[in-house]
């Protein structure tokens, strides 16, 4: 709760000094966050002291300022606090500094402490290894800002619906980790929406095993949609493609995208498609070209057109997949276009 009105006052004489004397750019801190050097009481020397203790150079404590100027604004035993939390997953003091260079703001959100520490201890005790807590720490902070039971209740629920599904009691610990560390976000959904959403699925025929293999094909992306966009990005696929409801699910399976995006984004991806030549009856043979974004399969294809491969004849797998994956497609159409036409074991003639 610190003042943003900043026509009737002056900046803080003394804040400016402090920072002056660290080398911080006052200018950077004046275009982002001005207020910050208008307030009566600041901790600039304290948190600088407490960032070197730990380890930091001057250049980095210049810069976490830079960054994050309100962190001036904390006192130094907030921090120390935040900094005893952290170190509960943190493997030292320098790997600290280098997170909290990299993710200030999330470092000095202190107003959560009781719930981030009683989050962490409940990530720990349920198997997630501290390299993980400390991506969501820093990537996902708000899920620590949940009070603990209600991320319990989400994980619970999860659990249920896994054992519900068919899912076996020796592999749920490893699937519920999986899903957290691809997707920390889903404990920002509520038990309910999770539920809906996959009574959603049960009432369009889905299988128990099909929901289960969706759960983990969408990453547990499924649990932040609700039925209504499902539902309308499934009748969209269903007139596009011209299709049956069998035969809708299978798509549905073989790309869930289909289910996650909404009708505007399908709509103006189909159509990057059509633009290149593609047909509908190839993106039906292999919908999971739509989980690609237009400029993305642009690209593809110019690659591609260049060695001379027609992307409209054929199927569009080589289109797919990470960029990793589309180089090393890439890189075999490359080879084979280069490699002269040898047979090993036809006899050589050689004039004596």
């Amino acid at each position: 709760s610190y003042t943003t009105d900043t026509k009737s006052r002056e900046e803080n004489k003394k804040t400016l000094e402090n920072l002056y004397s660290l080398s911080v750019d006052i200018t950077k801190i004046r275009r982002l966050k001005e207020w910050v050097l208008l307030q009566d009481v600041a901790y600039v020397k304290e948190i600088a002291g407490i960032l070197q203790e730990m380890g930091a150079d001057e250049t980095t404590v210049a810069n976490i300022i830079e960054r994050c100027p309100e962190a001036i604004l904390h006192t130094p035993a907030e921090i120390n606090s935040q900094r005893a939390l952290w170190q509960l997953v943190c493997q030292n003091e320098k790997q600290l500094v280098k997170l909290i260079e990299q993710f200030p703001e999330s470092f000095f959100t202190t107003e959560y402490q009781q719930n981030q520490k009683a989050n962490i201890l409940f990530f720990q005790e349920l198997g997630l290894k501290n390299n993980i807590i400390t991506r969501f720490l820093t990537s996902a902070p708000n899920i620590f800002y949940n009070p603990v039971e209600k991320n319990k209740n989400v994980i619970e629920t999860l659990q249920r619906n896994y054992l519900n599904l068919g899912g076996s009691e020796a592999n749920m610990k490893i699937w519920i980790l999986k899903l957290l560390s691809q997707n920390p976000f889903i404990l920002l959904n509520t038990s309910t929406a999770i539920q809906e959403n996959l009574e959603f699925l049960q009432k369009n025929d889905f299988t128990d095993q099909e929901v289960l293999q969706l759960l983990s094909k969408l990453k547990g992306f499924i649990f932040q949609l609700n039925s209504t966009t499902m539902q309308k990005s499934m009748l969209f696929s269903k007139n596009i493609f011209k299709c049956s409801d069998q035969e809708l699910k299978q798509l549905v399976l073989k790309c869930p995208a289909l289910l996650y995006y909404s009708v505007p984004v399908l709509e103006e991806r189909l159509e990057g498609l059509l633009k290149e030549g593609i047909s509908i009856a190839q993106i039906r043979e292999t919908p999971v070209v739509l989980e690609l974004t237009t400029q993305i399969v642009q690209y593809r294809i110019k690659k591609l057109s260049a060695l001379g491969y027609d992307i409209k004849g054929g199927n569009l797998e080589s289109l797919n997949g990470t960029k990793k994956d589309f180089e090393v497609t890439y890189g075999k159409i490359q080879s084979k276009k280069e490699r002269p036409i040898f047979n090993p074991v036809a006899p050589l003639h050689i004039e004596d």
